[in-house]
C-alpha cells in the first residue's frame, strides 16, 4: 500500500484558504499526482488542505474522506522558549544542545513535556494507527503486522505539523528530528509504502520526497 502524504499549498492563515499562488501550487501537486494510481483521498477538515486535495480530487473524480484529527497541530506551555515553537526548539536541540534524539523519549525532554504538541501527536499516531488496522496493518512495537494489505494508494492532504506528526509516527522517527531534517514545504509531496505481505510483519518505506525549502516552518 503506498501513502502519498502532500502538505497543503501556500495559505492565506487568517481566513484557512489558499493564496493565488497556493492555488497554482495545489494544481500544479494535481498534475504531478494524476498518474499515480491515488484510489483514495483524505485530508485535514482546515479550509486550506480541503482546497488543496479538491484540485487532486477533481482531476481524479474522487471524493475527500475528512480526517478530523489530521487538523494543524498547536503548541506552547508554561515557562517554554520561543512560546514553544516545535520547529525552533527542535533546530536547537540537534545545533545547540547537541541532544541524541534517537536516545532519548523526545516527550520527556524539558522543551516538550509540558509542550501542548505531545498531545496533538499523541492523538494523531494513536488514531494513525487505527486508520492503518482498517487497512490491514496492525502496528506491533516499530513494526506492523500485515494481516490484508492491498495494492492500493492512497492521498493525506495536510500540513507541516500533523503531516510530519504522521510521518514521524509511521517511520518510527523522533518527531522533533522530522520537524527539522524534513522540510516540508508547501505542496510538498512524500511518499511511503508499506509493503503488502499477509501474515508477515513489515515496516514502511520512504520512496519519495520533493518539495521547496519551505518560508515558513510552521501550520
Amino acid at each position: 500500500m503506498r501513502m502519498i502524504f502532500v502538505r497543503h499549498g501556500e495559505p492565506d492563515y487568517e481566513h484557512d484558504c489558499l493564496t493565488d499562488r497556493g492555488l497554482r501550487q495545489a494544481e500544479a501537486a494535481a498534475e504531478r499526482l494524476k498518474d499515480t494510481g491515488i484510489e483514495e483521498i483524505y485530508a485535514s477538515p482546515m479550509g486550506r488542505a480541503q482546497q488543496t486535495a479538491a484540485c487532486t480530487a477533481g482531476k481524479l473524480g474522487l471524493p475527500i474522506h475528512t480526517l478530523d484529527y489530521m487538523h494543524e497541530i498547536s503548541w506552547g506551555g508554561p515557562g517554554l522558549p520561543d512560546e514553544g515553537h516545535p520547529w525552533i526548539l527542535s533546530e536547537r536541540m540537534i545545533c545547540r544542545d547537541n541532544c541524541d534524539l534517537i536516545a532519548c523519549d523526545w516527550r520527556k525532554h524539558p522543551y516538550y513535556a509540558t509542550n501542548a504538541v505531545v498531545r496533538y501527536y499523541n492523538l494523531i499516531a494513536g488514531n494513525l494507527d487505527r486508520f492503518l488496522a482498517e487497512q490491514g496493518y496492525t502496528r506491533d512495537g516499530v513494526r506492523y503486522y500485515c494481516a490484508a494489505g492491498q495494492e492500493k494508494t492512497i492521498a493525506l492532504f495536510s500540513h507541516g505539523g500533523a503531516g510530519g506528526c504522521a510521518l514521524a509516527h509511521i517511520l518510527n522517527l523522533p518527531f522533533p528530528y522530522v520537524a527539522a531534517m524534513f522540510p516540508f514545504g508547501y505542496a510538498s509531496v512524500i511518499v511511503v509504502d508499506l509493503p503488502v505481505r499477509p501474515g508477515e510483519y513489515v515496516h514502511p518505506i520512504l520512496v519519495r520526497y520533493e518539495g521547496e525549502e519551505p518560508s515558513v516552518r510552521y501550520k
